[in-house]
């Protein structure tokens, strides 16, 4: 039995899944950072197995997952920031205490 364009898909979705599972229902900031590059790595996987399986010849899936890691890559640097700076002020990284950027 060979692996198909299907079986990436169902991996893809249900690591999707779990990452937005983690989003919507986790309360630890830390964790929802993780789950969030959790997602930008299924939508890799996608992107990977399409551009293999339907135009192998070119490279478009491959150069646009690098482009999503790059994008990745700046946005734990951005959040893990702004969490470390409300961290040191409040004690704590719930959710609910991220208050601080509110009008």
């Amino acid at each position: 039995m060979t692996v198909g364009l299907v079986h990436y898909l169902v991996l893809s979705g249900i690591l999707f899944g779990v990452g937005l599972y983690g989003v919507l229902a986790k309360r630890n900031v830390i964790v929802i950072l993780m789950c969030v590059e959790i997602m930008l790595n299924a939508s890799n996987i996608a992107l990977v197995a399409f551009s293999r399986y339907v135009v192998p010849a070119l490279l478009t899936g491959q150069i646009f997952a690098l482009f999503v890691i790059v994008v990745a890559a700046a946005e734990v640097a951005v959040g893990v920031a702004i969490v470390f700076t409300i961290y040191r002020k409040r004690h704590s990284v719930d959710i609910n205490d991220f208050d601080l950027m509110k009008w």
